[in-house]
């Protein structure tokens, strides 16, 4: 059977605008972007528009974008390049439980040289309570971050009434929007946050690519030390051709968007029909990314369905724990029950899908249970 690719979430393919716009970099952009003759300037400019690309799909200041090697290294440098400059001010992060693993983990690292880090939970849609937020904050507290949607459920978190409740505080605010950007707008200042990553790989640009956000003022303590290059955050000669990927999947992205949503609800809508109240939603009905469903086959295994459907893709959980037959760790903090939970599928739509591979899935489905 043809192959059917719901796992956007997990990884893009490149769109052919952004193929285009990298190939002459391949055979005759080479130059140094830091070197200031004939062969650096090119380079040098090419990099700089793409700064600007990225940094107008948050509408921040192209001075505002430090380019990282992808998603994982933004949210590292983010948590451990904050606490490491402004320890001195106080050692206390507040996250929630369901972060991905490229926040819990380094955090969990923090904890290991001094850092006191406070993990809030859920509601049962996956919702952190701002309130809980609040409560949380001490005297000592100097960052927050909380994910802007969850990569699994595809839940929003409150970005918003987060950063209202940071900037009262004058508490720094990190947001991983790493599944965001692209799928629903994004607008750091209407956010009122202080940092936020992007990751390439999740918008049909390379792998190996992503940026972060830092507002001017903020100061973090570098990962990679060396040259001074990316206002000194990051030192390396800068990648140009995958930043001008990322840049070109900037500037094309959002365009799709009402058809994702409708394919969405086409497909939630033939599950309810075909499956009745053996299939569950998991995650916010109203509040989640246009692309995402996760829904439950209720008493079932959801990696037993997807082994029986090899020509489909598509995930029981993060694409970090592909294969796990264990209960995924988001539904249990979301208190989830145990025969629902495990017969959990993460569909994750996208620019290429259409109606008829939807059709496709919902009778694979029907074969498979």
């Amino acid at each position: 059977m043809k192959k059917v690719y719901f796992d956007y979430n997990a990884s893009t393919p490149l769109a052919p605008e952004v193929v285009d716009t990298m190939q002459p970099l391949l055979n005759d952009f080479y130059g140094n972007p830091s070197a200031l003759h004939w062969a650096g300037r090119p380079v040098k400019e090419l990099l700089h528009n793409a700064r600007k690309q990225v940094a107008e799909i948050i509408a921040c200041s192209p001075s505002e974008i430090t380019f990282t090697s992808g998603g994982s290294e933004a949210n590292n440098l983010a948590l451990k390049g904050f606490f490491f400059k402004n320890q001195h001010r106080g050692k206390h992060i507040i996250t929630s439980k369901i972060e991905h693993p490229a926040i819990i983990n380094p955090c969990k690292f923090l904890e290991k040289v001094g850092a006191k880090v406070t993990y809030v939970g859920v509601d049962p849609f996956g919702r952190v309570s701002p309130s809980e937020i609040e409560k949380a904050i001490t005297k000592e507290t100097i960052l927050i971050t909380i994910m802007h949607s969850n990569n699994e459920t595809g839940t929003l978190q409150p970005i918003n009434e987060i950063g209202e409740i940071a900037d009262r505080y004058g508490i720094v605010f990190h947001t991983d929007a790493s599944q965001s950007i692209g799928k629903v707008p994004v607008n750091v200042n209407e956010l009122k946050v202080d940092m936020l990553t992007i990751a390439g790989h999740k918008l049909y640009a390379p792998k190996g690519i992503g940026a972060l956000f830092i507002r001017d003022g903020v100061e973090l303590e570098p990962l990679i030390h060396g040259a001074g290059h990316e206002k000194g955050m990051r030192a390396g000669t800068e990648n140009t051709l995958l930043a001008v990927g990322l840049g070109k999947a900037c500037e094309i992205a959002g365009t799709p968007l009402e058809k994702i949503k409708e394919l969405t609800d086409y497909f939630w809508n033939q599950l309810k029909n075909e499956f009745g109240e053996m299939v569950v939603l998991n995650g916010h009905p109203e509040d989640r990314l246009p692309n995402t469903l996760n829904v439950s086959f209720v008493r079932r295994i959801g990696q037993d369905l997807l082994d029986k459907i090899p020509h489909l893709a598509a995930s029981t959980g993060s694409a970090c724990h592909a294969g796990s037959i264990e209960l995924s760790p988001v539904l249990k903090e979301m208190k989830v029950p145990e025969e629902v939970g495990m017969g959990a599928i993460r569909f994750s739509l996208g620019r290429y899908t259409t109606k008829e591979e939807i059709d496709t899935v919902i009778e694979s489905l029907k074969a498979s249970i």
